[in-house]
């Protein structure tokens, strides 16, 4: 389906999304900067991912949207509702942004790393966050936007909006596979050497920070997490299928780049 036919469902679209009102407090987040490019969308991929027509594939920094059905998978929760969210929210622009590139401007799989802005200077990843349709994500140096991007899913989550309603918090023995993932658990030791600062909750799943991370933690903070419990978000690694996994060890992986990944429960 085009723009223009997109544009056309824009206004029932988002009243539904934002449940029959419009989060005017969402929009001031994340303001545009002036000056930035125009560049015009050939596509919506999925939340998270844009096409140009210059051919360009755009993974929006801060957010992360539930995966598409793809090889024979089922969809995540709310994975088709944040891509027709997106697509709506381009077709209201017109079907023109503004890109503002991070300090990181390419991933590893060659996609522009981008914060994008519709036509009014509302930054759309936010927008999504503040309508619970993706999880907030940190990963340096691309930490421009964090503090806002936090306040708008802040919004979502304290009214149980789209994913937030029923959030898909996992335990650290639930773990059966990798992938993105929001987890709750207790800390039960915690290590510094030449690898960085390792956090080891329930034998199953350590949390790892880097050398070059540790200046974007509070490391007094982090180092007396010990028997506190915490809730973390990051892409899990399963060491057993790296070869990396010795006699001992957690077989889960998470590498938490920035604080904002990390949040200390009650």
């Amino acid at each position: 389906m085009g723009f223009p036919a997109l544009l056309k469902k824009a206004s029932l679209a988002g009243a539904f999304f934002v449940f029959g009102f419009y989060l005017d407090a969402a929009l001031a987040f994340c303001p545009s900067p002036a000056g930035l490019p125009i560049v015009k969308v050939q596509r919506v991929v999925d939340g998270d991912t844009l096409r140009l027509v210059d051919g360009r594939s755009v993974r929006l920094i801060g957010l992360n949207t539930p995966e598409l059905g793809r090889q024979g998978r089922s969809a995540e929760p709310f994975a088709d509702a944040a891509r027709k969210r997106l697509q709506v929210l381009v077709a209201a622009s017109g079907g023109r942004i503004t890109v503002q590139l991070g300090q990181q401007a390419k991933d590893h799989y060659g996609r522009t790393l981008a914060h994008a802005y519709d036509s009014r200077g509302h930054n759309l990843e936010a927008q999504l966050l503040a309508e619970g349709l993706g999880y907030l994500v940190a990963v340096a140096p691309n930490l421009a936007l964090v503090q806002c991007q936090q306040a708008a899913e802040r919004t979502a989550r304290g009214g149980a909006l789209g994913l937030w309603k029923r959030p898909s918090v996992k335990a650290p023995k639930q773990l059966s596979s990798g992938g993105f993932a929001l987890i709750q658990g207790r800390v039960e030791r915690i290590e510094r050497n030449g690898g960085g600062l390792w956090l080891e909750m329930g034998g199953t799943l350590v949390l790892h920070i880097a050398p070059r991370a540790l200046g974007n933690f509070d490391l007094r903070v982090v180092q007396g997490l010990k028997g506190r419990r915490v809730e973390v978000r990051g892409w899990v690694i399963d060491r057993s299928k790296r070869g990396g996994l010795r006699a001992g060890q957690a077989r889960w992986l998470l590498p938490l780049t920035d604080k904002a990944m990390l949040e200390v429960l009650p």
